[in-house]
């Protein structure tokens, strides 16, 4: 699977996917500072799935109506890379082939795919 990983995720989470096997674009790694515009443009065109802790990127798909690959926005209460991980693993294992096209919001106890537009 092919994922950006938003600057806001972090490099661990970068790592860990690609140790993974995934093909994997980081923000942080690549292009540390573009916007938020750019980032899902990028997405969109290259066919990257976004991993993002912020949720400005849902304003971008849902008020702006902003076409998307996928989007998996973690809202987490801790933010440590290694929850970050426990949590992405879990749902990876479940849920990996649902996520082309679909925006999800995971928690530490949660799992919405929300509709898209």
């Amino acid at each position: 699977m092919r994922f950006l990983v938003d600057e806001s995720t972090g490099v661990a989470v970068a790592c860990w996917l690609r140790d993974r096997g995934h093909e994997v674009f980081s923000v942080y790694e690549e292009a540390r500072g573009i916007d938020d515009d750019a980032i899902v443009q990028k997405a969109f065109d290259e066919n990257w799935i976004l991993i993002t802790n912020d949720k400005d990127f849902g304003e971008k798909v849902y008020r702006d109506r902003r076409p998307h690959r996928g989007i998996v926005l973690l809202r987490l209460e801790n933010e440590r890379s290694a929850n970050k991980i426990n949590v992405l693993q879990r749902f990876l294992e479940a849920y990996l082939e649902q996520l082309p096209d679909s925006f999800v919001v995971v928690t530490e106890t949660q799992i919405r795919f929300a509709r898209t537009l």
